[in-house]
């Protein structure tokens, strides 16, 4: 199995009424190198641009690979290499997605994920390879200078969080459960699923 944080183009299918998208395909992703299989669909909505949501993950037992896309909206969305010994520890990556570009992001296990609003009324729906489990939901500060995440955050917006994400730790405070692949992290370019 692959591993490493992945961007996918669905195909879409454009006629005169508007477009049709297989926007989900287990078979897909497994040709794909990606053999994950998810059992929990997420949706949130936020109301104004600028809001910030993470930098979160769940530690194992209950880690979760997460697939995510925007169905409303747009957002920049952002990883954040977590596993111990890797050469890419503390390094993040991001991508724009929205219900206009259709793109997807795949991030595996081993990684923090965030996402800032770029327009109001934002909707991100994703899928989870494992439930919820308070007991091991986690997370590291969204805005840890040690990350130097580049949020995109639209001009003259402060960001909106939440409490628990306002008191989120720094990465230099978390002691990572998660183990490296021998994959490094990189900026992934679409591929066409």
């Amino acid at each position: 199995m692959m591993s490493g944080a992945r961007l996918f183009q669905p195909r879409r299918f454009v006629d005169v009424r508007g477009w049709f998208s297989e926007i989900s395909s287990d078979a897909k992703l497994a040709a794909a190198g990606i053999d994950v299989h998810f059992v929990q669909e997420n949706q949130s909505r936020s109301h104004a641009a600028g809001t910030v949501r993470g930098l979160h993950f769940q530690t194992p037992p209950m880690a979760q690979a997460k697939l995510v896309r925007c169905v409303r909206g747009a957002l920049y969305d952002v990883v954040v290499d977590v596993r111990s010994g890797s050469p890419t520890f503390g390094r993040w990556i991001g991508a724009e997605l929205s219900a206009d570009n259709g793109l997807q992001f795949y991030i595996p296990i081993g990684f923090a994920h965030g996402f800032v609003t770029l327009e109001p009324e934002t909707e991100i729906l994703y899928r989870v390879s494992a439930p919820y489990a308070p007991a091991c939901d986690f997370g590291i500060a969204w805005n840890d200078p040690a990350l130097g995440i580049n949020w995109r955050l639209p001009a003259g917006l402060s960001p909106i969080l939440s409490d628990k994400d306002r008191g989120l730790p720094l990465l230099r405070d978390f002691a990572s459960p998660f183990d490296y692949d021998g994959i490094p992290m990189v900026q992934p370019e679409p591929e066409i699923l």
